[in-house]
């Protein structure tokens, strides 16, 4: 048999194929010299349908880490995931989330696939690793969400059960204590992006849709319905934008208040927000 590459991305694609394990996938691979079809007959031919039936279940337990490099200006959030707190508890399922967060802070890749295909050990890629697992813990498993930021001061925020994580930045260094109580706020008040003006299009599309509809419920006039859609539009910020919130702490000041009563032009300039 000749040497034939196979790589995370084939082997990912035959296990979306097929819902076999990754190693299974792998070694099918190899055995067919890379070919596709002959692959799926060898796994067809071993009867390897005990991960596809897991495809259908949903892995919505597991481990969420962030964490911030020494100079605090580069930060990653992971969430390793199964389908049972039972799982997600074991110290062992912990120290493997760990290490895949360790990995993704010291290459700082860009996206959930480069992640996927860098080493977690010697002739393994994380990938290869999450879909071992399918088999040895027998649930679902899968590294499903990878987020990164950069800033002049990064702070993070785990939450003690290890389902929700923040990652957050702002423009000037030296205030951590402050980049906390606004991580521990975003966890709470899940906001949908730093100020009115990082809110996706969609979202304020949708809101003043809502809000025409729901005036228009009520009997307003039609002339009317847009000037109050906008309004409402304006509340949503309010309630839904980092820095137009009440800080949780003083709800006499807005969190940008509370940043300008820091440092004049403190600010953050963003936050990744992970849950699971």
């Amino acid at each position: 048999m000749s040497e034939v590459k196979i790589s995370t991305a084939d082997i990912q694609k035959l296990r979306e194929m097929t819902g076999a394990g990754m190693m299974d996938c792998k070694k099918a691979l190899i055995e067919a010299e890379g070919d596709f079809q002959g692959a799926i007959d060898e796994l067809r031919k071993k009867g390897i349908a005990k991960a596809a039936k897991r495809e259908d279940r949903e892995a919505k337990e597991g481990v969420v880490i962030a964490q911030v490099n020494a100079d605090q200006t580069k930060g990653i959030v992971v969430a390793l995931q199964c389908e049972t707190d039972f799982v997600a508890r074991n110290d062992g399922y912990i120290a493997m989330a760990q290490k895949m967060a360790d990995i993704a802070l010291a290459n700082f890749p860009a996206t959930l696939a480069d992640l996927l295909a860098l080493p977690y050990e010697p002739g393994v890629s994380i990938l290869e690793k999450v879909g071992e697992q399918n088999g040895i813990i027998g649930e679902k498993v899968e590294l499903g969400r990878y987020d990164r930021i950069e800033g002049t001061q990064i702070v993070t925020y785990n939450h003690s059960n290890r389902k929700r994580s923040v990652l957050l930045a702002l423009n000037k260094a030296g205030h951590e204590e402050a980049g906390r109580n606004l991580a521990m706020q975003i966890a709470a008040m899940n906001p949908v992006s730093v100020s009115k003006d990082d809110v996706d299009p969609a979202i304020v599309a949708k809101e003043l849709e809502i809000g025409k509809e729901m005036a228009r419920n009520e009997g307003k006039a039609e002339d009317m319905l847009d000037k109050i859609a906008l309004g409402r539009l304006n509340k949503f910020f309010q309630e839904n934008t980092l820095l137009a919130q009440k800080y949780v702490k003083n709800n006499d000041q807005t969190v940008e208040q509370y940043l300008q009563s820091l440092e004049k032009g403190l600010t953050v300039t963003g936050f990744k927000h992970v849950a699971i």
